[in-house]
């Protein structure tokens, strides 16, 4: 009887003690391709996930590291806290050009956490403090994404309903690098759970980056720079040209008109886990970038420094996407259909055809059939168009007018080619072994794809081609608007 109360005396911390997870995890992701490349590109189909993630992207991989500083017993409102950090990079030996090189690595991540610390069901954190509402998994895109450039403190509270995280930090190094000028950068966001079927939320971010007196990395302007002369990098030769011999007197930068506000909103929405719709998740986000410090020009052996804080403070991006998730056929037969819109604008550029003023629109849709439970039937198809608001900016054929103003051949000129559209379809299909079971997002996953592209642009997609016409070019250009690939990939998490 003694022996048997004591034993039941022991049995409660027995459990708990069992209970107890490792101080120590990780986890992570990967995904590796090969796909011989018979048409002169780069192995992959397109230039961008603009067509879908699928086929568009490269080998990738990143390792998170969690260690328990201070555990809580399961069930309780005691102190905990620990470290994070996230690994991660593009490249693998013998995959890409990079070849596994560890410069193509960072350390993305870094944080500590802590919970219950002052405040119930608040969780601190300090170092990076990255936070998104979800992904366009067709897309690898995540359009709702706040602090991503932020270093500092955070408070979350986060309860059935309410999820709430404010923080505050510097976001300068993340924007400048090594040209590092302090932007303090404060924000928040909001997601609420109503139930099983809906979420809302959203937030932003601001910064503040000053101009500080005697500080060159700090917004300034060099005065009197025409647009125009900016675009073209020929600030130092018109002053030159316009100032004979007054080389050195040169004009000094001032302190830029306004102080750097870049910012950003975003919102979600999010459904579903009724009928065959799964979840539907939409994104969208507007933001405010911070402005271009300076760039170098050389003219007759003299370099000069062209500050460019006013001409480039209003540079503007919006984005918005929708992925809805469908169970066509419980068991045999599931769909993704994703959407995206973007529009990017420089409100002082009215004269270069560039991606700084443009507008593209993007659908992909993605059936996965299953034969078996871990062999599947993949096909995927996308239709894309980006257009430019400045003029030619994609050349259709290998001999079209590379440089034209106002469609007349001129090498000096802003445009960059005869056609101001880029239409683009993509089709993928093959086979995927899922050891874990059906899912179009289970993992792992191995696949053996045929993809091919067709667009409007002559050779859409990242090749070494020549693209001059000169006579005497020892490689002359060949009209390519269709690539085709075949790729051997290997996706998944752990």
């Amino acid at each position: 009887m003694r022996l048997s109360l004591l034993l039941l005396t022991f049995v409660p911390s027995l459990a708990l003690a069992q209970a107890m997870p490792d101080r120590v995890s990780a986890s992570g992701y990967f995904r590796l391709a090969a796909r011989p490349d018979w048409q002169g590109g780069n192995g992959r189909l397109g230039f961008w996930n603009l067509h879908g993630r699928l086929m568009n992207e490269g080998s990738y991989a990143a390792l998170e590291l969690k260690l328990d500083l201070l555990q809580a017993a399961p069930g309780s409102n005691d102190l905990w806290a620990s470290v994070h950090a996230r690994v991660e990079g593009g490249s693998v030996f013998s995959g890409d050009t990079g070849n596994g090189n560890l410069i193509n690595f960072r350390l993305s991540q870094l944080y500590v956490r802590a919970g219950n610390l002052l405040l119930d069901k608040v969780i601190w954190q300090i170092g990076t403090l990255v936070y998104f509402f979800g992904n366009l998994g067709l897309y690898d895109l995540r359009p709702a994404t706040v602090f991503d450039d932020t270093m500092g403190v955070s408070a979350r509270y986060k309860g059935d309903v309410v999820d709430l995280t404010i923080g505050f930090g510097d976001s300068g190094f993340a924007n400048r690098g090594l040209q590092y000028s302090p932007m303090l950068t404060a924000g928040g966001v909001l997601r609420l759970h109503l139930g099983n079927h809906f979420e809302v939320g959203g937030g932003g971010q601001v910064a503040f980056e000053p101009t500080i007196e005697g500080a060159r990395f700090s917004p300034h302007q060099t005065p009197n720079v025409r647009y125009e002369d900016f675009v073209r990098r020929e600030v130092a030769q018109r002053y030159v040209e316009e100032n004979p011999g007054q080389e050195l007197l040169f004009p000094r930068p001032v302190g830029a008109s306004q102080s750097s506000l870049p910012y950003r909103v975003v919102g979600y929405l999010g459904f579903g886990n009724f009928g065959p719709v799964q979840w539907n998740n939409l994104f969208v986000s507007w933001r405010r970038l911070a402005p271009q410090q300076s760039y170098t020009e050389t003219f007759q052996g003299r370099d000069y420094n062209i500050y460019v804080a006013d001409l480039t403070r209003d540079r503007y991006q919006f984005q918005i996407g929708n992925e809805l998730q469908l169970r066509i056929i419980p068991g045999r037969l599931d769909a993704v259909w994703a959407v995206l819109y973007g529009d990017d604008t420089d409100l002082a550029d009215k004269l270069a055809a560039s991606e700084r003023n443009r507008t593209y629109m993007s659908t992909v849709l993605r059936l996965q059939a299953y034969v078996t439970r871990s062999f599947h039937i993949l096909v995927e198809s996308s239709i894309a168009q980006e257009r430019s608001k400045n003029g030619n900016l994609f050349r259709e054929h290998v001999d079209s007018v590379f440089a034209s103003t106002g469609g007349i051949s001129d090498t000096r000129g802003l445009e960059l080619g005869d056609s101001n559209v880029r239409n683009t379809w993509q089709l993928k299909a093959g086979v995927v072994l899922n050891p874990t079971g059906i899912g179009i997002y289970s993992r792992p996953s191995l696949r053996l794809l045929y993809g091919v592209q067709y667009s409007s642009q002559q050779a859409a997609f990242g090749n070494g081609f020549s693209e001059s016409l000169a006579e005497f070019n020892e490689f002359p250009g060949v009209e390519r608007h269709w690539h085709h690939l075949i790729s051997l990939e290997a996706e998944g998490w752990f």
